[in-house]
């Protein structure tokens, strides 16, 4: 048996992670119900002045190892990414201080802020070339988010 690794050979590619954190406030309302159809459907999280969450994200890229330099990507680089990203929403308003949501009148849900977070990583330079492959968002401990991009399909 060969014992030395031969990546360049191998059949399928390697998952990496890089997780980070951010701690932001948001209120979950739709400018498309009423006051009480918000209250309804949204509760607690509905409250005028927000709420706020200690959010943990986790970004999986997936390819080949590199045969030269033995990575999928650099996770410095990923590092650096992710908190460039993050960086626009931590200790801030998601629906007041972030461009995207204020403007566009998107509910601040977990679902939205994950697809937010994938929409900026894949633009992001420092991941040029790498292939996301899924963002996953815990809002809480019991409340996660896995978006695997627009064209992913189960």
């Amino acid at each position: 048996m060969d014992s030395k690794l031969s990546p360049g050979r191998e059949s399928g590619g390697v998952f990496i992670s890089r997780t980070e954190t951010f701690s932001a406030a948001h209120r979950l309302h739709s400018p498309s119900l009423s006051d009480e159809e918000n209250q309804k459907l949204f509760g607690k999280c509905n409250s005028p002045n927000g709420h706020g969450h200690n959010y943990k994200v986790v970004l999986t890229l997936y390819g080949r190892v590199d045969p030269v330099n033995g990575m999928v990507a650099n996770l410095v680089d990923v590092g650096i990414a992710m908190k460039d990203v993050l960086g626009q929403l931590d200790h801030k308003n998601i629906d007041k201080d972030v461009e995207f949501f204020r403007t566009t009148g998107t509910v601040s849900t977990a679902e939205n802020i994950t697809i937010y977070i994938w929409q900026q990583l894949s633009q992001h330079k420092s991941l040029d070339g790498q292939r996301l492959y899924e963002v996953t968002v815990h809002e809480t401990d019991k409340n996660v988010v896995l978006y695997r991009g627009p064209d992913y399909v189960p």
